[in-house]
């Protein structure tokens, strides 16, 4: 068994499987090998797809994760893949956003997280929804309200 099977990681080196609807269960995690150390962990996915909830037309989005580990990390390859699930997912721009901080809050018990969505234009209007977490009790959710609280 090598390191990645041994942590239980199992879509990174192999064909991708694409789900085709809204797929919690193919994020995988990895050990943080630094977790004494404070430090950004950032994605930025410009491809995302969901659907719309009352119209079924697509719905075009850049996501963008922002994250401090602690123990755990979510591996980029199963985020793709978590990612792309919401493809044929019907959802408000505002769900989708909310949905991923908190599936990958489940999965890793990060510090800190954000996620934020810059949504393309329908009926002539953007919507950009911003979430973040920070670990109730630490000074990670003192730093969750500063961000929230200057947010644009």
């Amino acid at each position: 068994m090598n390191s990645r099977e041994s942590e239980g990681l199992v879509s990174l080196g192999k064909k991708s499987e694409y789900p085709t609807d809204y797929a919690p269960q193919v994020l995988e995690t990895f050990v943080n090998k630094h977790p004494g150390n404070d430090y950004w962990v950032r994605f930025n996915c410009p491809e995302f797809t969901s659907l719309c909830p009352i119209t079924g037309q697509p719905d075009f989005a850049e996501i963008r994760i922002s994250y401090i580990p602690d123990i755990r990390m979510v591996e980029s390859k199963s985020l793709k893949l978590y990612l792309f699930s919401f493809r044929n997912h019907g959802d408000f721009h505002e769900d989708c956003i909310n949905i991923i901080m908190k599936d990958l809050i489940k999965v890793m018990d990060p510090k800190y997280i954000e996620v934020t969505g810059f949504f393309t234009p329908r009926g002539g209007i953007s919507i950009h929804p911003y979430a973040n977490w920070g670990r109730p009790g630490t000074k990670y959710e003192a730093l969750a309200a500063a961000r929230f609280e200057r947010h644009e």
